[in-house]
């Protein structure tokens, strides 16, 4: 073997075996089904299928009209072709925020909308996921539940891109519907309201606190959700019940009101804990 030989050969050996250190080319993503979320592997990311999406309807969220309405008429327009805007719900706990969006994928797939969950830390490959879709046919729904930011994160930068555009022209396949306890999305301090700072603050204070709120202002549509009082979490749990099979009597009554005082909260998501909890009990002992 001529030296020649030998360093082909050689060369065939190094290509090999950094073959094998390279990772292996995704697979397609699967479009037959109507949801996924987005997972790493790695540095690498993709769409991963979700086989049994939740099966909320609209007509089980409750007492959020107003809300409900507006998130319904953006998503027609939206899956008609018409303008559109991105959409943050904001507000109490468990009011049915994450649940409505849920419920626009059940009510819609038939017609077009598809959902990608997206988690916070795994925004920054939001131009990716865009070049993936971007030619679909279908309406994508990006949905980041509970989404909040320090005041460290990078990923709110590439969120903002995408609500506003950047050289590229924005997918009109794409929008961007967030839920979030925070209504600016970011961690306000007292020190943000302050007129004078210390000699060692900033010199700008007001720069950083328009950069702190202008991520929110990037929806369009901003709704937001407040606690339900006693009457609306009763009737939500009476519902509840009812799709277990189990009335609303004054003992169901009196045990729904204990359950949310040691909860210490009123809200939809507390409501459909208490029904789940209380029929179980029943079932158990018949």
């Amino acid at each position: 073997m001529n030296s020649i030989e030998h360093l082909l050969q050689r060369a065939e050996q190094l290509i090999t075996r950094l073959e094998t250190l390279l990772p292996a080319p995704l697979a397609e993503p699967n479009w037959q089904v109507t949801a996924w979320r987005w997972v790493k592997h790695g540095a690498q990311g993709q769409l991963q299928s979700v086989q049994h999406p939740h099966t909320v309807s609209l007509e089980d969220i409750r007492f959020i009209d107003r809300q409900k309405t507006e998130v319904v008429r953006n998503t027609k327009q939206f899956l008609q072709g018409l303008p559109a805007n991105h959409v943050l719900l904001t507000g109490a706990r468990g009011t049915g925020k994450s649940s409505l969006v849920k419920a626009l994928l059940n009510a819609y797939a038939d017609t077009g909308l598809r959902l990608i969950e997206v988690d916070k830390q795994d925004l920054t490959d939001l131009p990716q996921i865009t070049q993936l879709i971007r030619n679909r046919p279908e309406k994508f729904i990006i949905f980041c539940d509970d989404l909040t930011f320090e005041a460290n994160d990078t990923g709110y930068k590439a969120l903002k891109v995408i609500l506003d555009g950047s050289i590229e022209n924005a997918s009109s396949n794409l929008l961007v519907y967030a839920t979030s306890n925070r209504k600016n999305l970011m961690p306000e301090y007292m020190a943000d309201n302050q007129p004078i700072l210390e000699k060692s603050g900033e010199i700008r204070p007001n720069d950083t606190i328009d950069e702190k709120t202008s991520l929110a202002e990037r929806f369009g549509l901003w709704l937001s959700f407040y606690s339900f009082d006693q009457d609306e979490y009763l009737s939500i749990a009476e519902h509840w019940l009812q799709t277990f099979g189990v009335s609303m009597d004054d003992t169901a009554r009196h045990a729904a009101l204990q359950f949310y005082h040691t909860r210490g909260a009123r809200s939809g998501r507390v409501a459909y804990q208490f029904a789940k909890d209380y029929a179980g009990k029943l079932q158990l002992k018949s």
